[in-house]
């Protein structure tokens, strides 16, 4: 079972996160804005964060720019809001968030999208790798190496869309570009995975379908290569 921080500023919406994912067994720690989020973030290392967007002090999308900018985002975050535009939840997407879910949040989608986040959980890389100690790498290529070498199912997933797709990996290319290419990758895996089949890509993804498919038209996805199988 996992340990779960839930960061919203409601108490209706934290003790029923916590109630439900308690049943489940996880080990929940709750906090209701930013700064006692930052605490408990310090104190341990969630398996899983679930953020509220919309906070008093600081809002979730700038927290979650903070964890992923100081090296501290080792952990997926699922983002929460009942009021995020669709431009929102492609910047938290874009910054690293693994997920969002849309207030209400019903039993259902809740426990499926902690599910698939601890299931995509990816593996720690040792601390001179990620230059906190003796050794550590320069080339964040060897880095990703290195994660594809420990048997990571996510980054295997990855290596498995051939040549063409791991190009888009090009450390070199300015951020931007480099989030598209491994969006575009990441998307087509799933197309891949679900043969073309945007509900079931909607569902391992934890995206709505018209966020899906506007997300997919954005990157220049080919719909149909899905049902043409992996190259």
């Amino acid at each position: 079972m996992a340990n779960i921080l839930v960061v919203d500023d409601e108490l209706g919406i934290r003790d029923l996160l916590s109630e439900i994912l308690n049943d489940e067994g996880h080990t929940i720690e709750l906090a209701e804005n930013a700064a006692q989020a930052r605490a408990a973030r310090l104190r341990g290392r969630p398996d899983l964060v679930l953020l509220d967007i919309w906070m008093p002090d600081t809002d979730g999308v700038s927290l979650l720019k903070e964890w992923s900018s100081s090296g501290a985002l080792t952990m997926p975050v699922i983002m929460m809001s009942g009021h995020a535009t669709i431009d929102t939840a492609v910047e938290a997407t874009k910054i690293g968030a693994h997920s969002f879910l849309e207030k209400p949040i019903t039993l259902q989608k809740l426990l499926k999208a902690v599910e698939q986040a601890l299931a995509r959980t990816p593996a720690r890389l040792p601390a001179a790798a990620l230059g906190r100690g003796p050794g550590a790498i320069d080339d964040r290529q060897e880095v990703a190496d290195m994660a594809i070498g420990q048997n990571n199912p996510a980054m295997l997933a990855m290596a498995d869309l051939g040549p063409q797709a791991r190009q888009a990996f090009d450390l070199n290319k300015p951020l931007r570009e480099a989030r598209d290419g491994f969006e575009k990758a990441y998307f087509e895996f799933h197309l891949a995975q679900e043969g073309g089949s945007m509900t079931r890509v909607a569902e391992q993804t934890g995206l709505e379908r018209t966020h899906l498919y506007r997300k997919l038209k954005q990157l220049g996805v080919d719909l149909g290569r899905g049902k043409r199988g992996l190259v």
